[in-house]
């Protein structure tokens, strides 16, 4: 089975479009299912079921932005961004894409090194 990436209002959205009679199967289904079930469906996905649930601290795009001492203009210029896509980020009106997490949370971590780097690409 394909993955289908959806929005939270996509699936409220498929969820109300169910019958009742749809609706009733998907809950007996979703009852019905059970916690071995469960721990097969974690390790088909790659996941162990044992593992003690790891959980790291969400990158917050304003405080990153903050702590280097840039303006949205200048920090999203430097990311190569719109500065309307570091304000939707800014204000959680859109999720950031996995890479932008990473990269925000490297330049968090270490923010000598990257800005240097991006301000080095952008000369060349």
């Amino acid at each position: 089975m394909a993955l289908t990436r959806m929005t939270l209002e996509e699936i409220k959205a498929r969820a109300a479009r169910r019958s009742p009679e749809e609706q009733a199967v998907f809950r007996r289904r979703m009852a019905a299912t059970t916690e071995t079930e469960i721990r097969r469906h974690m390790i088909e996905d790659g996941e162990d079921p044992d593992a003690t649930p790891r959980f790291e601290r969400p990158v917050v795009p304003r405080e990153v932005r903050e702590k280097v001492g840039m303006t949205q203009t200048g920090f999203a210029a430097l990311l190569g961004i719109p500065v309307a896509t570091l304000r939707n980020w800014e204000q959680n009106r859109f999720a950031m894409e996995p890479a932008a997490q990473t990269l925000l949370k490297v330049i968090d971590r270490e923010p000598e090194a990257v800005l240097r780097a991006l301000r080095d690409s952008k000369a060349a």
